[in-house]
């Protein structure tokens, strides 16, 4: 509002789902905007004068304002309503959004700040506007490294992130917020979003219990799990290294080819250790399955180089055309690895439940972890869903990755997870 005062421009906009959600959440709530600013402040809910659409008349010393009520809910009305150019916008969860909107709205206006609640991270909203901008170097240590991490686009000019959770909340009393706390039970969706401030799609999420903080490792870490053969006190380390390749070479989708890399100790325990992704979509020239060959032969060595070897190697059995090509290389060049078919015979439901297993605690701790430069990979876990119609089905989106790591898997299934079965 202070924004709107200070600006030379009359016309403004406040954007909500609809008008009923701008009244209760933002203009007639307690310390609402006529809560705050009282007689400098009337709600024209019907209209009035020559303005027909709901709006905030704001008296200003530089003036009376308006400040147009939108609701992007409807299409129709949001696109009746945007016309020339505004001076401030302020758009209320802009996570729910249309798109569309959003990127209209936004070239219109001269200020634009938006309220948001975590979501899926794959939303172009993340991508295009709010992984644009930066905390301020004073409050990025409030910001959780879990959010830092997502913030890599390129940084706007004067763009600022702010991260709020209930503890920021000053209109909450202490009770209130003890309540709040103790009402919402610990480790579900709800409180990673709401509580923690996280992001994470809220409904639907098929690797529920995977968290950062309790499965995402360090390279430094995974190192520890190397054999040591001069270290005699070392009591566990990597038995079996293996490597996974899903492939999808459409140049208009965000589908990937995905590679994997993992490591299992002597005591059951399952690392994901790195990975590389490539997208035909995003790429200059496209990769055809005689790329994808050379490229996973050094993805392969990299990692003999860095963790161990594996001989034996799984690519998406769907794929002939880039398995064909691999025998092609081995049987004319000599290749000490073995490129092998996937082995899909047990069902995706049972893969995935076994990962669920292996992410819970059991009682003692987890059994499957990911090394913090696998990105893609953590995005996956914390994106793919069941389909919202079938909930018995996963999505056919969002799991390259996670393919990737089940071919890895598969053959070692037995050998993941055996140091909790003993005790």
């Amino acid at each position: 509002m202070l924004k709107v005062a200070e600006s030379p421009k009359k016309l403004h906009i406040l954007a909500a789902d609809d008008t009923g959600a701008a009244e209760k959440n933002i203009i007639q709530k307690d310390l609402g905007i006529l809560d705050d600013f009282g007689v400098l402040v009337e709600y024209k809910g019907n209209g009035s004068g020559e303005y027909k659409m709901p709006h905030l008349l704001f008296h200003t010393s530089g003036g009376d304002k308006i400040i147009f009520v939108v609701g992007y809910g409807n299409k129709r009305k949001w696109k009746d309503a945007l016309g020339g150019q505004y001076g401030c916008l302020y758009i209320d969860e802009i996570n729910t959004a249309d798109i569309e909107f959003v990127r209209e709205a936004a070239m219109r206006s001269d200020y634009l700040m938006a309220t948001l609640n975590p979501d899926d991270p794959g939303l172009d909203v993340y991508k295009e506007y709010i992984n644009c901008s930066r905390p301020l170097p004073e409050w990025a240590d409030e910001t959780p490294k879990e959010i830092m991490d997502e913030l890599q686009e390129e940084p706007k000019p004067g763009w600022v992130h702010w991260f709020f959770s209930f503890a920021h909340n000053l209109g909450l009393s202490k009770e209130k917020l003890d309540q709040i706390m103790t009402n919402t039970p610990k480790g579900t969706k709800i409180w990673k979003n709401k509580i923690q401030g996280l992001r994470g799609k809220a409904t639907g999420l098929i690797f529920s219990n995977f968290e950062r903080s309790k499965h995402v490792i360090t390279v430094k870490q995974a190192k520890a799990f190397v054999k040591d053969s001069n270290n005699n006190h070392q009591t566990e380390w990597f038995m079996y290294f293996s490597a996974g390749l899903d492939t999808a070479y459409s140049q208009k989708s965000p589908d990937t080819i995905s590679m994997s890399f993992i490591g299992i100790t002597n005591k059951g325990t399952c690392i994901v250790l790195d990975e590389k992704v490539y997208n035909n979509a995003v790429l200059g020239t496209p990769l055809a399955p005689t790329d994808t060959v050379r490229n996973f032969i050094d993805f392969l060595e990299r990692n003999r180089q860095e963790w161990g070897f594996t001989r034996d190697t799984f690519i998406d059995s769907a794929d002939q055309a880039t398995i064909t090509e691999f025998l092609k290389y081995k049987r004319l060049n000599g290749c000490i690895y073995n490129f092998n078919d996937a082995w899909k015979k047990e069902q995706i439901i049972d893969r995935i439940n076994n990962q669920l297993n292996w992410f819970a605690d059991a009682g003692s701790q987890p059994c499957f972890y990911i090394v913090d430069t696998c990105k893609n990979y953590i995005h996956e876990l914390e994106v793919y869903s069941w389909l919202e119609d079938k909930d018995n089905t996963p999505e056919d989106k969002n799991d390259h990755m996670v393919n990737s790591v089940q071919y890895a898997w598969l053959p070692y299934e037995v050998k993941i997870g055996i140091g909790r079965r003993k005790a």
